[in-house]
């Protein structure tokens, strides 16, 4: 039987969902969304800003796909949703009813009552409504204050800093997304950016952001009592799902919309996927709300074969993430916390220049990995994952590195570095490496 299937939402997730539903069944179904007509690659809204782009190169399909596909666009915003009448009350179009309801309605940035946090020229950067605002103020910023640390913090910094604008960034922590990253690794973001001319505070809280008596920012307040001039305020501290709309559906919420391993919410026929969603049980060595592109795409598929009468449980596999600071790249495979925990041990080997490192966590009971953390080196993804995910010995890992590296061909390499300072550091498995036939020819020549 036909089924009418509504969603909420057209970046990654839901427009996975719709597509997968589309290759699967002959259903109706409908794709709301407010903020843009189309889908678009979120994550190249920087490069739009600074010219490497334009909008309509960020866009994966033709504007022709969709009704090709039978997928139905509607340009609106959703007030209500009434799970008991399965009904929609957008704020244009009037009631819309559906079968099945998918919400992926991702986030929005975050805010926490900073008095003057609305005026003109401050916000966050999630959506294309933030990129269009950036361009409308352009023109009148010379000065640019980005509070918090963290990777979209870093992308507004970059893409003002690409228009001649004066960055500072202020952070709370120690170091740069030190909440996230090792001390080691956030201390080479802080020097990084330093470098790139932004001015970096450190352990530094917003009190205020000052108004210029016509409603547009003049500058920010420190809890310290200093105040810093600037034409805009980038308030990058995270970003939350975007729910607030749902407070009176009986749709059940903690910080996000809680759902069970098929992304099945408390209500009827309700579901929910990517940015907006919940865990209730989260995959050991997962978060309960996993904001990032790849599990966005991922809950789009799962949603779209359970809908369709082949239940499939969410099995993400092990977390990765890849982004830059700049010109370093970041990739993280597995475990791999700020701090060391107990029963791991972390090789940690930086090159001299400070722009290069690679930490690899292992247990210290076996040996086996357990996470991986690079910057300004490439590995490849599925050899760390294969190592992951069968637990190998970290000799053996380090006997076979060159295997992960995904640098290109002249780049210099530093496998031969990582080992000699693993067996200084552990002089009893040195022997054990060399005695392994064959495997470290090529290494210990």
């Amino acid at each position: 039987m036909q089924k009418n299937i509504v969603i909420i939402g057209n970046g990654i997730s839901g427009i996975t969902a719709a597509r997968h539903l589309r290759k699967l069944s002959d259903h109706k179904i409908t794709v709301i969304s407010a903020e843009t007509d189309h889908f678009y690659s979120r994550t190249a809204l920087m490069y739009i800003f600074m010219g490497h782009m334009k909008y309509e190169n960020t866009k994966p399909y033709e504007d022709f796909f969709w009704e090709k596909n039978r997928i139905g666009l509607v340009r609106d915003f959703v007030e209500k949703v009434d799970p008991a009448k399965k009904t929609l009350r957008l704020k244009t179009e009037g009631t819309l009813s559906y079968d099945v309801l998918i919400l992926a309605v991702g986030s929005k940035s975050n805010k926490f009552g900073w008095p003057g946090q609305d005026l003109d020229g401050v916000q966050g950067l999630y959506n294309y409504q933030d990129l269009e605002n950036m361009e409308r103020l352009a023109p009148t910023v010379n000065k640019a204050v980005i509070v918090g640390g963290g990777l979209i913090g870093i992308e507004m910094g970059e893409m003002w800093m690409s228009r001649g604008v004066d960055v500072t960034f202020m952070i709370r922590e120690k170091e740069f997304w030190s909440n996230v990253l090792p001390n080691e690794e956030a201390s080479m973001v802080s020097r990084h950016v330093v470098e790139h001319h932004a001015k970096l505070l450190k352990e530094t809280e917003l009190d205020s952001i000052l108004d210029n008596g016509n409603g547009r920012v003049k500058g920010v307040k420190t809890k310290t009592g200093e105040t810093i001039d600037c034409d805009f305020v980038g308030l990058t501290v995270g970003v939350s799902p975007n729910t607030d709309f749902l407070k009176d559906s009986g749709i059940e919420m903690e910080r996000g919309i809680m759902v069970d391993p098929y992304f099945r919410t408390n209500q009827p026929d309700v579901y929910a996927i990517g940015d907006c969603a919940q865990y209730r049980e989260p995959v050991p060595g997962r978060r309960p709300v996993e904001q990032v592109w790849y599990t966005g795409r991922m809950h789009g598929e799962t949603v779209a074969q359970t809908i369709c009468g082949n239940e499939s449980r969410y099995q993400p596999g092990l977390w990765f993430n890849s982004a830059k600071f700049m010109d370093i790249e970041y990739q993280v495979y597995g475990t791999v916390w700020n701090q060391v925990r107990d029963g791991e041990k972390h090789l940690y080997w930086e090159h001299a220049k400070g722009k290069k490192s690679v930490r690899i966590i292992y247990d210290a009971a076996n040996g086996s990995v357990t996470g991986f953390n690079l910057m300004g080196i490439r590995y490849r993804h599925e050899v760390c994952d294969r190592w992951l995910r069968e637990k190998t010995h970290i000799t053996e890992v380090l006997a076979n590195l060159r295997e992960a590296n995904f640098d290109p061909e002249f780049y210099d390499t530093h496998e031969q570095d990582i080992i000699d300072l693993y067996n200084r550091e552990n002089p009893e498995d040195h022997v054990k490496l060399k005695r392994k036939k064959g495997l470290l020819a090529a290494i210990f020549g």
